[in-house]
């Protein structure tokens, strides 16, 4: 799964890469729903912690997974009404961003949307190439671009679907990030499904191994994901945090958990770490 770009860009300052998970802004059980509320109230978070630079990236929810689904998008071009189904399914996520891009904007963040189909091209749904120099300069002169999972050309199977989480880890390689933070709909990694499972615990410390061995004990969500779930979300931010970029996963839908995080305050959630030993 480790991507390796050609060159990685140097910025003065190393940025932040923030995942806003779909699951937090949007109404899962509910096709096309924004949580309108929980928007305002991340964009207020986000404006509050004042971190730059930042890249903010932001998952589909039932924005675009329903539709992905419905076209099998993530399987590629098979037959000719996937066009329209590529079409639709990455016009719900320009609506979801645009409601999200307006909030931030509200809050007195430069924030502008960076269309993923419009600068990566995929091979076998993995990242082949990515147009960073407008990502670049957008930092250095202090705007927040925010990328979204999007269905994305790719050279083997026509098109695919670009997971938000594939894009965060890939971003945070290129960017030479300082840190993610991902912004979930739970505390963290648990050592089963805590939406299921009472038993399930909090592990809030976790290095990459420790990670690799559990899992198989990390269940995909029960809601419609055509990326993955939580076991596709670690997955993903191996590659990063291979290279040394510490990962914190916080729960967004949460009052007060991503401005703590963002703040590097003393908060509930999962720090995921390359060394061999946790202390």
């Amino acid at each position: 799964m480790q991507e390796n770009p050609a060159k990685v860009q140097k910025l003065k300052a190393k940025p932040t890469v923030f995942k806003l998970g779909g699951s937090a802004v949007t109404r899962k059980e509910k096709p096309l729903t924004p949580n309108l509320q929980a928007i305002r109230r991340l964009a207020n978070e986000i404006s509050q912690a004042n971190v730059s630079p930042l890249v903010l990236v932001h998952g589909g929810g039932s924005f675009g997974h329903p539709v992905a689904e419905k076209y099998g998008i993530k399987e590629g071009y098979k037959e000719p009404s996937q066009i329209m189904g590529f079409a639709k399914t990455h016009q719900a996520m320009t609506k979801l961003n645009k409601l999200i891009v307006d909030s931030l904007i509200n809050h007195n963040i430069p924030a502008v949307e960076v269309q993923p189909s419009s600068c990566v091209v995929t091979k076998s749904g993995r990242i082949q190439s990515m147009e960073e120099k407008p990502l670049i300069k957008m930092l250095e002169t202090g705007f927040v671009p925010v990328l979204y999972g999007d269905a994305v050309l790719d050279l083997e199977t026509g098109f695919a679907i670009l997971s938000g989480d594939q894009l965060v880890s890939s971003l945070a390689i290129r960017l030479n990030a300082d840190r993610i933070v991902i912004g979930a709909d739970v505390n963290g990694i648990y050592t089963a499904d805590p939406k299921i499972d009472p038993s399930a615990r909090l592990i809030q410390r976790i290095t990459l191994n420790e990670l690799k061995s559990l899992q198989h004990k990390i269940e995909g969500a029960k809601a419609t994901d055509v990326t993955g779930g939580m076991l596709g979300k670690m997955l993903e931010l191996m590659p990063a945090v291979e290279k040394g970029i510490r990962t914190m996963i916080v729960n967004a839908t949460k009052p007060n958990m991503v401005y703590k995080a963002l703040k590097n305050e003393k908060v509930v959630g999962t720090i995921i770490e390359k060394g061999e030993t946790v202390v």
